[in-house]
C-alpha cells in the first residue's frame, strides 16, 4: 500500500495556522524557561482547528493501549495512522488480523474500512496532526526502568516532526520523562515550543478484557506548559467525551503512577493479611467479605498468587527509582514490592504442604496450573504470577501441565508446558492449583476429578462451591 507523504514548504507548514509576522506580544507564558513567549493565536487557532475538524491522528506502537486508541479515533470520526517497527505486526493488521484481546477482527476491519492505515515507514508520520506514543515501557535489569522504546520514539519524532503537529506520550514513565525527551526532539527537529508544536502528557488508561474501553475512561491531560496542555486538551476531547486537565505534564506522569501504585501496595498489604490469617487459622476471604460491608472507609483488594500484566507490578518500580535519584526512600513502595514478589514461592509452599499432608513430595507429582494469564478471561501472560508460580514448581521437581483455554495449547507449549483441555480426563492429577479463574472453566468438575484443588483466586467461595478437598488461599 502507498502512501502520500506530507513535506512542509521550508519555512512554513501544511495549511496550520503559525503565528502571524512581527515580534511576539511583549506579555504571555513563558515557555517552559526557554524564554520567548507563545503566540496566543497560534495556540487558539491550533485548539480551535483541533476542536472542530476532521484532522489525522496517528499511535506509534500499536499494542495493547496503541491499538485501541487507534480504534477509538476511528470511531470519533478522524482519520488514522498506525507506525510500528514490526512490519509483521503491520502486515497482519493491514489485512485486519488484531492481536490485541480488546480489538476484534471486526473492529479493526470497520476501522480499516473508515480509512484506518498501518505502516513499518515512519515518514507516514508527517501526514499526521496529533502524534500519540504508546511504545512499552518495561523494566530492565536490576528492575530499573528500560526507556529505550520512548528514546526511539523521540528519534523518530526529531526526524519527521513537522508544524502545526500535537506530541503526546501516553506510555507509563517517571514523572519529567516528557520534558526530558520529547521537548529536545521537536528542538532537534527546527521546530519552536507552542509556536510550532504542542507537547504534552496523558497516561494511558487500558484494562484489557473489561467491559470499559478507551473512549469510556476519563483521561488526565498535562502539558509540558499551559498552551501545550490547552492544544493536548482540546486534541484529547475529540476522543473521549471525559478529560480531567491537570497542571503539568509531570503531575499527569506522576497521577499514573499513584494510580498503580495505590493497587500494588493494597495488594501487598491484603497479601500479607491472608499469609496471617492462614497461621491463625482464618478464612481471609471471609474477612474481606466482612470489612467490605462497611459503606465507607473500606476498598475490598483480594489475596492471590502475585501481580502481573503491564502496570502493577512494573509502575511503582518506576517511582521508586526516580526517588532513589533525589534520595527519597518509598518506604510502602519496597514493601509491597517484597511480599508481592513472594507470593509466587509462597503459592508453592501451600502446594508443596498439601501434598506433604496426602504424603506426597513435590518432585515428580502430576500437578495441573489452571489459568496462566495475569488476570481472568483474556490471553495476555505478561508478567503472569501464575506462570511464576508453576515455574517454582516445576524447578522442584514437579510434572506440571496448564489448562487455560483462553490462552490457547500453542502459547502454552511455546511456555514450555503440556497443554490440557477442559474435557480431558483430570483425574490423572494429584492437585490441581487455581491460579487465574477465568469465568468460563468448570469448577466444579475439576473439584470433582482432583483429589486436591488449591484455590489461590477465591472462585470456589465467590460461586458458592462447596468441596472438603478445596483448599483456599
Amino acid at each position: 500500500m502507498g502512501f502520500l507523504i506530507v513535506s512542509p514548504p521550508e519555512g512554513g507548514s501544511t495549511g496550520v495556522p503559525l503565528r502571524p509576522s512581527g515580534p511576539p506580544p511583549p506579555s504571555g507564558e513563558e515557555t517552559a524557561g526557554r524564554g520567548e513567549a507563545p503566540t496566543i493565536s497560534a495556540v487558539t487557532d491550533r485548539a480551535e482547528s483541533f476542536s472542530s475538524d476532521t484532522w489525522t491522528a496517528a499511535v506509534i506502537g500499536l499494542g495493547y493501549v496503541g491499538l485501541p486508541l487507534l480504534v477509538t479515533a476511528v470511531r470519533s470520526g478522524l482519520h488514522a495512522i498506525g507506525f510500528d517497527v514490526s512490519s509483521e505486526r503491520v502486515a497482519d493488521l493491514s489485512a485486519g488480523r488484531s492481536h490485541v484481546d480488546d480489538v476484534s477482527d471486526q473492529a479493526l476491519a470497520t476501522a480499516i474500512e473508515a480509512g484506518a492505515r498501518f505502516s513499518s515507514d515512519p515518514a507516514i508520520l508527517a501526514e499526521a496532526d496529533a502524534i500519540f506514543i504508546c511504545v512499552p515501557s518495561p523494566l530492565g535489569r536490576n528492575r530499573q526502568p528500560d526507556l529505550s522504546y520512548i528514546e526511539a520514539a523521540a528519534d523518530t519524532v526529531a526526524r519527521f516532526a513537522r508544524p502545526g503537529q500535537l506530541i503526546s506520550l501516553e506510555s507509563t514513565t517517571y514523572p519529567g520523562t516528557t520534558e526530558d525527551f520529547l521537548v529536545p526532539a521537536v528542538a532537534a527537529a527546527g521546530l519552536t515550543l507552542d509556536e510550532d508544536v504542542w507537547v504534552a502528557f496523558s497516561p494511558e488508561r487500558v484494562s484489557p478484557g473489561d467491559e470499559m474501553k478507551t473512549a469510556d475512561i476519563p483521561k488526565v491531560v498535562g502539558g509540558v506548559t499551559t498552551s501545550s496542555g490547552d492544544v493536548a486538551e482540546a486534541a484529547y476531547r475529540r476522543l473521549v467525551p471525559s478529560i480531567h486537565r491537570v497542571s503539568s505534564a509531570r503531575a499527569a506522569e506522576m497521577s499514573k503512577l499513584l494510580e498503580n501504585t495505590y493497587r500494588a501496595v493494597n495488594i501487598g498489604l491484603i497479601n500479607e493479611v491472608a499469609q496471617l490469617c492462614h497461621e491463625l487459622g482464618i478464612d481471609v476471604w471471609e474477612v474481606v467479605d466482612a470489612a467490605a460491608t462497611k459503606p465507607f472507609g473500606f476498598q475490598a483488594f483480594y489475596p492471590g498468587p502475585g501481580v502481573g500484566g503491564h502496570c502493577i507490578p512494573l509502575d511503582p518500580q518506576y517511582l521508586a527509582w526516580r526517588a532513589r535519584e533525589t534520595n527519597f526512600t518509598t518506604r510502602f513502595i519496597d514493601i509491597a514490592e517484597q511480599v508481592n514478589s513472594k507470593m509466587p514461592v509462597y503459592s508453592a509452599d501451600r502446594i508443596a504442604e498439601i501434598l506433604n499432608r496426602r504424603g506426597l513430595p513435590v518432585r515428580g507429582t502430576r500437578v495441573l496450573g489452571v489459568g496462566i494469564a495475569y488476570k481472568p478471561d483474556i490471553a495476555d501472560d505478561r508478567e503472569s504470577a501464575s506462570l511464576h508460580v508453576l515455574d517454582v514448581l516445576k524447578e522442584r521437581g514437579a510434572d506440571v501441565a496448564v489448562l487455560d483455554p483462553v490462552v490457547g495449547a500453542t502459547r502454552i507449549e511455546a511456555l514450555g508446558y503440556e497443554p490440557v483441555g477442559p474435557d480431558d480426563d483430570l483425574s490423572r492429577f494429584s492437585i490441581a492449583a487455581v491460579l487465574t479463574d477465568h469465568s468460563d472453566l468448570d469448577y466444579k468438575r475439576l473439584a470433582d476429578q482432583v483429589p486436591s484443588v488449591f484455590d489461590a483466586r477465591g472462585v470456589y467461595r465467590r460461586l458458592g462451591i462447596t468441596a472438603e478437598n478445596v483448599e483456599a488461599l
